[in-house]
């Protein structure tokens, strides 16, 4: 929600309360009009809508708006929400009390109280009104931070909708690729004399990438397992392609556990590794690194390109761009991409904070 509209709301809320206190003051101090000076009196109604009416009722409001409902409500702690709540509601009515009684005792005020009853139980009315006042416009706050919030996440959630579909079409596309199946597929047929038992292997890892691009992909997480399960995978298929077996490094250090992550976070990054790597004769020519701690998860991947310009990098496969939005509407805050060139490696290092 835009903040130019936000702000209206705040407005809107706070001109109508104004209006409403302005009447019930009005209408109290009608009755008296004939005792006391005219001038005086709306002088007096002004500083008492102020004092009485908005103080305990700003301050309640805004700390309920920026405190209560962040920390607390919104974390599902209602029982804490409930009693910060009243200790902010009371404390405000008391210092709203306190404020009032300055100004009577003064003389710029004239005591509310027709009797002239400046006792404790007029104090302890007083101060119990202005509580429930605070109260009540405490309650706005937390329905006006809540539609807010709501209608953010909507709005938040539309979009990750949208960049997901637009994730999921590049990939797949770069994933399904007639090139790629077709030579995939003549390197599992070639390794079909030489050993059987490999080449059905393949068949069933080519198979099980497959499935998991089309089906695995639609949850908003998966267990992070299942994401490296699908790296190793892709990794061993690509490396058919290629005799050395030192072509590529994967590891992966720290304890995985149940921890979750949303699908194909890190595949883009290994799928263009491979595919802007020219030379796969040199050893490490891809390094990847996956490092799981307790609260937060690195990823890093480099690899070694030929900066001729003949078979320099090229814009091909999955744009940086998209997948920097999709972190983004993802993660947000809780990520931070660094992206390195020099004239021969290509460095990925991705910080994802866990929960």
């Amino acid at each position: 929600m835009k903040k130019s509209f936000v702000v209206l709301i705040h407005i809107g809320f706070w001109s109508c309360y104004f209006i409403l206190i302005a009447i019930m003051l009005g209408v109290y101090y009608r009755s008296n009009l004939h005792s006391v000076n005219p001038v005086f009196q709306v002088i007096n109604a002004l500083k008492n809508i102020l004092l009485f009416g908005f103080v305990p009722s700003v301050i309640s409001y805004f700390f309920y708006y920026l405190l209560v409902f962040p920390k607390y409500l919104q974390q599902k702690k209602f029982v804490l929400s409930a009693l910060f709540g009243l200790l902010i509601s009371f404390g405000a009515a008391l210092f709203g009390y306190l404020l009032l009684r300055y100004f009577i005792e003064s003389g710029n005020v004239v005591d509310m109280d027709s009797n002239g009853e400046h006792g404790r139980s007029t104090a302890i009315r007083v101060i119990m009104l202005m509580t429930f006042i605070g109260v009540v416009c405490g309650i706005v706050a937390l329905v006006i931070n809540g539609f807010i919030t709501w209608f953010n996440d909507i709005k938040l959630n539309e979009a990750l909708k949208e960049k997901t579909y637009e994730m999921e079409m590049a990939l797949i596309k770069l994933q399904l690729d007639p090139h790629l199946l077709f030579n995939t597929i003549n390197n599992i047929d070639a390794l079909i004399l030489k050993d059987a038992v490999a080449a059905s292997d393949y068949l069933n890892k080519l198979s099980d990438i497959m499935r998991f691009m089309l089906y695995e992909t639609k949850p908003d997480k998966i267990l992070l397992s299942k994401e490296i399960e699908y790296i190793e995978k892709y990794i061993a298929l690509q490396k058919i392609r290629s005799s050395n077996k030192e072509y590529v490094q994967f590891t992966v250090t720290g304890n995985i556990g149940s921890k979750q992550i949303a699908p194909m976070t890190f595949i883009p990054f290994i799928e263009n590794a491979f595919k802007h790597t020219n030379n796969k004769k040199l050893e490490n020519a891809i390094s990847i690194h996956l490092s799981v701690k307790a609260q937060k998860i690195q990823f890093t991947c480099e690899n070694k390109f030929d900066s001729k310009p003949s078979v320099q990098r090229s814009d091909s496969g999955l744009g940086s761009a998209l997948i920097q939005k999709r972190l983004n509407l993802v993660y947000g805050e809780k990520h931070t991409l660094d992206v390195h060139k020099t004239e021969d490696l290509y460095s990925v290092n991705l910080m994802i904070i866990n929960g």
